[in-house]
Order: structure tokens, then C-alpha cells, then sequence
């Protein structure tokens, strides 16, 4: 048997604002609220699913140095260019990492500055 990821933990100083941009980016709810003010969203149906849920884990300071971690999305519903501009107007930011512009990817940061790629969509091979 092996693993599965079951959740990803993205540091903030604001869970509520990354909790409603990631929940409408990636249509998901939120799941638990802990003490501490850190949220748990995840997909609909809830935990133990194929998708791993985000802890929005709040912090006074950000860690130091750059995160080697990072989250990919790709659009359901819509191409890349109409994705690109939904997560603009919902608070995305375009992320300059040294791109040569042609790339099939969109480096973003949400509200808090934690880059993300939007990726052009993937058919899944049968």
C-alpha cells in the first residue's frame, strides 16, 4: 500500500482572505475552522477524496526564504485564457520568476504573495 496526499499546509496571516479566494478559484468549501483561526477547504463531498484538502495554517511572519512548494491549477470548464482572466479579477497577481514568455503556464500569486501556475489544460489519456 502506499500513500496518497491528503492535504497541503500553506502558511498565511490571513486565512479568511485565502480561504475565500482559494475556495472560489478551486470550488471548494470550507471544511473546518480550527482555534488558532486556521482554516481547513477542501472539495464539496468533503475529506478522503482523490483531492487533497488546504489547511490555510495562520502565522505571524511568513517562513523566511522561498517555498519550495507550490500549487498547480488547471481549468474545468474554460480555456486558459478565460481562467487566466477569472483569477485576476478574483485577486491573482502575475508572478515574475525569470519566465522566457513562452511558457504554457501563468505564474501567479494569490492575495498573500504564494505563487501558483495556472496550466494550460491536460486531457486525461484513456
Amino acid at each position: 500500500m502506499a500513500c496518497r496526499i491528503s492535504e497541503l499546509v500553506l502558511g498565511c496571516r490571513d486565512a479568511e482572505v485565502l480561504t475565500r479566494f482559494w475556495c472560489e478559484v478551486l470550488d471548494f468549501v470550507v471544511l473546518d475552522r480550527m482555534d488558532d483561526g486556521s482554516v481547513e477547504i477542501g472539495p464539496r463531498e468533503g475529506f478522503g477524496g482523490a483531492q487533497p484538502t488546504i489547511i490555510l495554517s495562520v502565522r505571524d511572519e511568513p517562513e523566511p526564504g522561498k517555498s519550495r512548494l507550490h500549487i498547480d491549477v488547471n481549468a474545468t470548464d474554460r480555456d486558459q485564457d478565460a481562467e487566466l482572466e477569472r483569477l485576476l479579477k478574483l485577486g491573482a497577481r502575475p508572478a515574475d520568476i525569470g519566465q522566457t514568455g513562452q511558457e504554457a503556464w501563468h505564474v501567479l500569486q494569490d492575495p498573500e504573495g504564494n505563487e501558483f501556475c495556472l496550466l494550460k489544460a491536460r486531457i486525461k489519456e484513456l
